[in-house]
């Protein structure tokens, strides 16, 4: 067995450990990529500006998610002809994504920095801090393809089991942004603007970084292959799209909330932005975990090495009971420090009230969203897209119906209290459909079948 197989060799509880761990720390790393411009600029600039670079937060999660859910369509096959050992399907799948998606983030490259002051007109963002957000958002899009690009190849790596690399690229890349951000922001004086280009020459950086060792790392499997593949194409988009439709539809619904937050004022647009950056970091936690499980299960199904997958999707449960627990001593001790290191001295009592209420009360609730994440990534490994996309849709709906009904007329606390109900119910759903469709033997072979079906009607 090779090395890179560990996934459907190794003791579950330690193999997805050893898995997850980096995913785990390259979570915490992105998001100290994207706290940098928000801390820096809180302390250096104000809190104004803060609020414009959190303004923009909700709507460039949209089309991250958009990356992340076109990677996972990609991912799970990758993860499953890895799996098989069928590296000629796997390449070209890998080659087939790449080309797809780079088109694809031009588009939304142009479209998102051609409309960005509409849209945030249309988000009801404060009108002091209109034109920074706009600045920044144009500037964030111009170095979109980078993103996009980076996110879609770190997939690749998780997918054939290789979670160190796209870590190792993450820390360098977040301490290049730190210390451009520093320099542009701080040294030079560019603000906001500084803020959003320094993101930009990290990202590129890292995009080029990630392209040129993943293309070294395929060139090992010694097999011919496709550039591109129209029937793998629509394979893969079977998965992509139910997942891309989900996490946009759920960022474009965190937006919606960030519109009914904006009209309270920007000191309490500055405490909940802050604390969504919090949220991130806790959050991709989880993510990165449920992330982990994926192909973990994906390989597994290929290798038809089916008792595994549910000895997995416990050791996940376990990992994250750990990490709730972790999260919810942090906040409760630190909430007021990780508060001000956005808002900074220039944060007013309401925005330091909007941020610890927000934080101390969703560091009860992490456990749900870790149990949650575990068992979509089950579904998502196993190629079952309808559940998942209805739990998470069920748990957009409650989030938005409290925030927009009751936030205008009894507070803004009204925009959280809803969230752990949110995970609970994605949860009870998906868990619903899982024990339903708990593979089997059966159930392995039509997965491969399917994959050599679309072989042969080429």
């Amino acid at each position: 067995m090779s090395k890179d197989e560990y996934l459907i060799t190794d003791v579950p509880l330690k193999a997805l450990t050893v898995f997850a761990m980096p995913m785990i720390l390259g979570s915490f790393f992105q998001q100290v990529y994207n706290m940098a411009d928000s801390i820096i600029v809180g302390q250096f600039v104000g809190s104004s500006a803060l609020a414009a670079v959190g303004a923009c937060a909700a709507l460039t999660n949209v089309f991250i998610c958009v990356a992340l859910g076109a990677g996972v369509g990609a991912g799970v096959l990758v993860s499953r002809y890895f799996g098989a050992r069928d590296y000629s399907k796997m390449k070209t799948i890998v080659s087939t994504s790449l080309i797809s998606f780079l088109i694809l983030s031009i588009l939304l490259g142009l479209f998102g920095f051609c409309f960005s002051h509409p849209m945030m007109s249309l988000l009801q963002t404060p009108a002091d801090i209109l034109d920074e957000a706009v600045l920044y958002l144009r500037v964030y899009f111009v170095g979109f393809p980078f993103l996009f690009m980076y996110n879609i190849l770190s997939t690749m790596f998780t997918s054939i089991g290789e979670s160190k690399i796209p870590l190792g690229l993450l820390i360098f890349s977040s301490v290049l942004n730190i210390i451009m951000d520093l320099w542009m922001v701080a040294g030079l004086g560019l603000g906001v603007f500084g803020a959003a280009l320094a993101t930009l020459i990290a990202q590129g950086i890292s995009a080029v970084f990630s392209f040129v060792i993943f293309f070294y790392r395929m060139r090992q499997y010694k097999s011919p292959f496709h550039w591109f593949d129209g029937q793998e194409l629509h394979y893969m988009l079977r998965i992509a799209i139910p997942s891309v439709l989900q996490q946009s539809t759920v960022s474009i619904g965190m937006m919606i909330v960030q519109a009914v937050v904006n009209p309270f004022g920007t000191q309490a647009l500055a405490g909940y932005s802050a604390t969504m950056r919090v949220e991130n970091v806790f959050s991709l936690i989880f993510v990165s975990i449920g992330n982990a499980v994926s192909p973990y299960v994906s390989q597994n199904l290929g290798a038809q090495k089916i008792g595994r997958i549910k000895k997995g999707y416990h050791a996940a449960l376990v990992l994250d009971l750990c990490f709730a627990v972790l999260a919810f001593i942090i906040i409760e001790t630190l909430h007021t420090q990780i508060s001000s290191l956005f808002l900074g001295k220039d944060g007013t009592a309401f925005a330091y009230q909007v941020s610890g209420d927000y934080m101390r009360w969703l560091g009860y609730f992490f456990i749900f969203m870790g149990i949650k994440m575990a068992t979509d990534g089950v579904l998502r490994g196993l190629g079952i897209m309808r559940p998942f996309l209805i739990a998470n849709m069920v748990n957009l709906a409650i989030r938005l119906s409290v925030a927009l009904i009751f936030a205008p007329r009894f507070g803004i606390a009204f925009v959280w209290l809803a969230v752990p109900a949110g995970w609970l119910a994605n949860f009870l759903i998906s868990y619903a459909a899982l024990r339903k469709s708990w593979p089997d033997d059966r159930i392995a072979a039509s997965c491969n079948g399917c994959m050599d079906s679309a072989e042969t009607k080429k």
